[in-house]
């Protein structure tokens, strides 16, 4: 069962070519020329994106303000936190092809326990993309705190 949502904010982007082409975000504020990497097969071209970078900017920047949301609800400052995002492709057992994501979190600011307690809650309470890939893709978590 889908859980379904009350739209606050609809981001809408085109793509044309595919993996070789174009994406842009309607009001201008995203663009990017892509190319498929070599170690795909491409010709990856200097200056371009992928589908992937993209997610990981995504998320990256979602799961920040998760954590800083989780956070200030128990009076804590995660602002220092910096989020780095792996997302990987390959194929799946199953057939075509698939994610899989390592979100590594750093804030030497605050206890190890303590950020890490923020982080699994983020990633299981709040961060609409780990709701989104939850039970689809591998998301495996990395916390490095004081």
């Amino acid at each position: 069962m889908v859980d379904k949502i009350k739209p606050l904010f609809t981001a809408v982007a085109t793509a044309t070519g595919g993996r070789n082409g174009h994406t842009e975000a309607a009001d201008g504020s995203v663009r990017a020329d892509l190319s498929v990497p070599k170690e795909m097969g491409g010709p990856g071209k200097p200056g371009t994106s992928t589908p992937e970078h993209l997610f990981a900017a995504g998320y990256a920047a979602c799961f920040g303000g998760a954590l800083d949301f989780i956070a200030k609800s128990h009076k804590k400052d995660a602002t220092k936190a910096k989020i780095t995002c792996h997302v990987s492709i390959g194929p799946r057992e199953g057939g075509g092809f698939g994610l899989a994501v390592k979100m590594h979190v750093e804030d030497k600011s605050m206890p190890q326990a303590e950020l890490a307690a923020l982080v699994k809650e983020a990633h299981e309470k709040i961060c609409p993309y780990s709701h989104a890939t939850r039970g689809n893709v591998d998301v495996q978590l990395e916390v490095a705190g004081a």
